[in-house]
């Protein structure tokens, strides 16, 4: 099975794929979030593996709209660690980096360590693992990266501050993403889908009101704008529940009579995270 990703050797993606596919020989790296999709929806590749949501900043804006736009569903997700540590040249002082690269999510996860860098400018890279290349390929001293101590080590860079994350114990989830709705396997399930409501007062509640109904917990509701129309919304969610289960069925049956639109983009077995007491729990 080809499965790939976005990243470099060293990123949290390749960690992730690791995780998900421990078995698997080919894994194929690309540069960003839609060559991923656009692998798995053209043949290129079997299966995806994307970044989705961060436990610090919420989900990944990117990874929603290309699932929506693109038609591919979610099959499976792990959730891992994420220890960020701010990399650069040997010798640089925190206090002398000008440039800091990483992906913009890293940047959001590490806001207090930029706050007490205010001579430093955040430039976006599409990974952190590409944010490290790009500072060992630049050589300038004044520049660093935000990234994981793997991808720094791989690119021969020094580690300037470890664990510069605003939150000791973050994590990020990933998702498999491949072109069919997965419908095996029962226990502990996740069920993504997106709709759009009427823009009128209440639509929203009578969307919603038959989950509350039926008893069906909705783990995650996200709002993202939708460009063609400015200023209306969808709304993508994950609810705990299998599709095959007649309760869940029913209840989606009628949240997608009260929408104008609602469509499926997930099946999967909820991933467990491990926290600092050692106890482990779902995900979402």
């Amino acid at each position: 099975m080809k499965v790939v990703y976005a990243g470099q050797d060293g990123s949290h993606a390749e960690a992730a794929v690791e995780r998900l596919f421990p078995d698997n020989g080919e894994t194929v790296a690309v540069s960003t979030f839609r060559a991923v999709v656009d692998s798995v929806t053209e043949g290129e590749a079997e299966r995806g593996v994307l970044a989705i949501e961060s436990s610090v900043s919420g989900p990944v804006a990117e990874t929603h709209d290309l699932l929506f736009d693109s038609g591919l569903s979610i099959v499976a997700e792990a959730v891992l660690p994420i220890h960020h540590c701010l990399a650069g040249r040997n010798g640089a002082g925190v206090e002398a980096i000008r440039v800091v690269r990483s992906h913009p999510a890293a940047l959001d996860q590490c806001r207090d360590l930029l706050a007490r860098m205010p001579h430093a400018i955040a430039v976006a890279a599409p990974t952190t693992a590409e944010a490290a290349r790009l500072v060992a390929e630049s050589g300038d001293p004044f520049e660093a990266a935000i990234a994981g101590e793997r991808a720094a080590e791989l690119h021969g860079l020094a580690v300037l501050a470890a664990n510069v994350g605003d939150h000791p114990e973050a994590f990020t989830r990933f998702v498999t993403v491949a072109p069919f709705m997965r419908v095996d396997g029962r226990e502990n399930w996740r069920i993504a889908f997106s709709f759009v409501t009427n823009h009128e007062p209440g639509a929203l509640h009578r969307a919603l009101e038959p989950f509350g109904r039926h008893a069906i917990d909705l783990v995650q509701l996200v709002s993202r704008p939708i460009p063609q129309t400015p200023w209306r919304y969808r709304f993508d969610a994950v609810l705990a529940g299998h599709p095959l289960d007649p309760v869940v069925s029913e209840t989606l049956r009628e949240a997608r009579a009260r929408t104008r639109h609602l469509r499926l983009f997930g099946s999967y077995p909820a991933a467990s995270v491990v926290v600092s007491n050692g106890a482990e729990r779902a995900a979402s």
